[in-house]
């Protein structure tokens, strides 16, 4: 038996409540957090000469308050759990903020018709791993399209349209089994394009963008001629015309037809037969 100086401590030990259980990392509140973190730093992260994100003051964040902005949608009206943002045509300046990796419950991203430049991160579908709709076309966009984009496994549609974008398109996107739209045009993408790519999706998905081949936009690729190779093959053709044109106009003297070549005779008024010589020089 414990000492009575004890039985107190652990009397009231006994009759306290229960603790309430703390959250899980990225469960209950944390991740309304991590929302509000997201739009925050997509604000302070490009320059809106237009004005199109004013409404977000997050004065007041509480009850999905957030929802209500300007090309935001939530999945319930009830808290703040961003599940779109479709800021099209608001004329917003930058590069892709990296705070987007904030709003991870995401399914849709449409940054289209801005003026939006640098690379598109590799870690864009680490950031959006549940992104269907991804919207970056009309913008300034610029380097390669990220092989990791085939990473967006629940990729539904994927439009890079309208930007500065070059190098090859990578095989890795054919790996995409649920895309159902694809719009690349408009770049500057060169190389073959991927087979199965090529085999589903029609010429319009690819078209504007002069350095690439194969099916759908031609039936095979080639290695091609730079400047220099090109005006090699083309004055190599004229050069071998008109010496086959000259080659032509001798032959036609020297057979006798032409008007200077007529047959001289020789001594004695009868004709030299094997001895005649062509007025054009020639020996015939």
């Amino acid at each position: 038996m414990p000492p009575p100086r004890l039985l107190l401590p652990l009397l009231l030990l006994l009759l306290a409540p229960p603790a309430a259980p703390q959250p899980a990392p990225g469960s209950g509140a944390a991740p309304q957090e991590d929302d509000l973190r997201c739009l925050r730093g997509v604000k302070s992260g490009l320059r809106d000469p237009d004005g199109r994100l004013a409404s977000w003051d997050f004065v007041n964040t509480s009850g999905g308050a957030v929802c209500n902005y300007n090309g935001i949608s939530c999945w319930n009206m009830q808290e703040s759990r961003v599940i779109s943002l479709s800021l099209s045509g608001f004329g917003l300046q930058g590069a892709l903020p990296s705070s987007l990796q904030y709003c991870r419950a995401a399914t849709t991203l449409d940054l289209s018709v801005n003026e939006l430049d640098g690379q598109i991160p590799p870690a864009l579908c680490d950031w959006l791993p549940f992104v269907v709709t991804l919207d970056l076309s009309s913008n300034k966009l610029t380097g390669p399209i990220p092989a990791e984009l085939a990473n967006c496994r629940f990729l539904n549609s994927l439009k890079l349209a309208g930007n500065q974008l070059s190098g090859q398109i990578p095989a890795s996107l054919a790996r995409l089994d649920r895309l159902k739209s694809l719009d690349l045009s408009g770049n500057r993408l060169d190389g073959q394009i991927p087979t199965q790519l090529g085999a589903n999706f029609p010429k319009d998905s690819f078209s504007g963008n002069s350095g690439l081949c194969g099916r759908p936009v031609s039936s095979r690729c080639g290695h091609g001629l730079g400047g220099a190779g090109l005006g090699i093959v083309i004055a190599a053709g004229v050069f071998g015309a008109a010496a086959s044109l000259l080659l032509a106009y001798f032959f036609w003297r020297c057979t006798g037809k032409g008007k200077g070549g007529r047959r001289r005779h020789g001594r004695g008024g009868s004709e030299s037969g094997g001895a005649a010589v062509e007025d054009g020089s020639c020996y015939c």
